[in-house]
């Protein structure tokens, strides 16, 4: 019986994850209220306040069902990603946008953290989550360009915090871009075509 509950208790959890989407999505999350997201789920407004403790806390736990996936794909480094540090780099990037073009949960709740959200009232906490997420996927891009360095795969003069936030801010903006208007252009192909040259001005020739 106890498994059971608590069984039914994850799915109730998903289910209020799966709500919170498609009225984020819909609305926006500023004019979300929490009684719209329980209606939707076929819930009371008490059992979303039995799993999570505010809309904030919604949000977060919705963000952190795509994302955490996609971290722990791209942050994993095995001996033979040392070696190829910059084949790791092009392989973490080409993953990430094909998920982001291809799987349409993704594509909805990056659409939501970008387009429908008011870091103000009861989510202002959650801009410093994003600010520390965020510094978390820089952090491991950084590692990855220092290996590549001390292996000579870069120029030697290049500073590798320069590098790693222009390689961030050139496929994050790739992103928001094509986020706003997916009919513009091929986000896997334009993405990794950017990101060959950006790569390329970085590598020492012989590397190239």
């Amino acid at each position: 019986m106890a498994r059971k509950t608590k069984e039914d208790a994850l799915a109730t959890r998903e289910l209020i994850l799966d709500a919170a989407e498609r009225v984020f999505h819909q609305r926006g999350v500023s004019r979300t209220s929490l009684q719209e997201i329980a209606k939707d789920a076929g819930l009371t407004r008490g059992a979303i306040y039995w799993h999570f403790e505010n809309k904030g806390e919604l949000f977060h736990a919705m963000m952190e069902r795509v994302t955490l996936p996609m971290m722990a794909r791209m942050t994993e480094i095995t001996p033979q990603d040392e070696e190829r540090p910059m084949e790791k780099i092009r392989r973490n990037t080409a993953a990430a946008l094909h998920t982001i073009a291809n799987d349409p949960q993704v594509r909805r709740v990056f659409e939501i953290a970008t387009q429908k959200v008011e870091y103000v009232d009861e989510l202002q906490n959650l801009r410093e989550r994003q600010i520390a997420g965020r510094n978390e996927c820089i952090d491991d891009m950084h590692r990855l360009m220092q290996i590549a360095k001390d292996k000579g795969y870069m120029r030697r003069e290049m500073d590798i915090r320069t590098a790693t936030l222009g390689m961030f801010a050139l496929i994050g903006g790739l992103k928001y871009n094509w986020l706003l208007d997916p009919q513009a252009f091929d986000l896997e192909a334009v993405g990794l075509a950017a990101l060959d040259a950006y790569l390329d001005g970085l590598k020492t020739p012989a590397a190239s």
